[in-house]
């Protein structure tokens, strides 16, 4: 059960509405390292959430809510950027240096217009669930395991490319109601890893939870190959570091190289089945 309050997390103001920026800010909703993608991560941790202490989920809970309001404050943002905008701006816009910069390379103008476009026909002039290239958000990329400690990784990471993002999007801003509003969110990237990473500190540090799943008995893994770094390389050079000597970060081993060898034979599968429908040469 979830309690509305019709006034935003954090103000959003737009001075000079920008179309070109409204776009680049729809991979902040809908991107794979959006909101919609955190805010259902953390839901979907926190439902699925079975231990003695429900405070992770809870927390996990507290956390998904609040990146509901992040989503409406980019919404508003993205109405606010396509709100009176003229059509010159629009085709300035589009041919800002500063768009292809940040998203990855030069973009045609007709791509720029087509998803304000989509953006007029089918909300009005407001934000949609998907990305920059009016990709629509699929839930593909939500992770939730059931595994407390693989779940926090994970969200280690989403928020670490979110951040990046929020980065970016604050560099490219001209806008200083949009600075003010991400310079917010950036803040809020750099509690939620903090976050993740003090549940792994206070569920034992690496020591403690890691291999994840830590319930696995560890003896019943391949002991020659648990802690080997495999080098690949045809000339035999090694990239060495932390990962290739001394003891694992686990405690529990110690880092070698092995040189890349089959450890299996060729595989011989025989003969197709006479109706799998191969050519007679299979069949055999």
């Amino acid at each position: 059960m979830y309690y509305h309050d019709k006034r935003l997390q954090y103000p959003v103001v737009v001075e000079k509405p920008d179309p070109a920026f409204a776009r680049m800010l729809q991979q902040a909703i809908g991107g794979v390292e959006g909101e919609i993608r955190v805010c259902m991560q953390y839901f979907f941790q926190a439902w699925g959430n079975r231990a003695p202490n429900t405070k992770y989920r809870d927390m996990l809970l507290h956390t998904a809510t609040e990146e509901i309001g992040h989503i409406e404050m980019l919404a508003t943002a993205v109405a606010l950027n396509l709100d009176k905008a003229p059509a010159s701006l629009q085709e300035t816009g589009a041919a800002d240096s500063i768009v292809g910069a940040v998203m990855g390379g030069e973009r045609p103008r007709h791509m720029i217009e087509g998803l304000i476009h989509k953006n007029l026909l089918s909300s009005g002039l407001a934000a949609m669930p998907m990305d920059s290239d009016g990709v629509p958000f699929n839930m593909s990329h939500i992770y939730a395991s059931g595994n407390i400690a693989a779940d926090m990784y994970s969200n280690v990471a989403a928020e670490s490319t979110g951040r990046v993002l929020a980065v970016r999007l604050y560099n490219a801003a001209h806008d200083p109601g949009m600075k003010d509003m991400l310079h917010y969110m950036i803040a809020r990237d750099t509690m939620h890893q903090q976050q993740w990473l003090a549940v792994l500190e206070e569920l034992g540090g690496p020591s403690a939870n890691l291999p994840i799943p830590n319930s696995f008995p560890q003896e019943q893994e391949d002991q020659e190959n648990n802690y080997n770094f495999y080098a690949t390389a045809a000339d035999g050079t090694v990239p060495e570091g932390r990962w290739t000597s001394g003891s694992t970060i686990d405690g529990r081993g110690e880092f070698t190289v092995f040189p890349n060898r089959p450890l299996g034979e060729e595989p011989v599968l025989g003969p197709a089945r006479t109706d799998s429908g191969a050519q007679g040469q299979q069949i055999g």
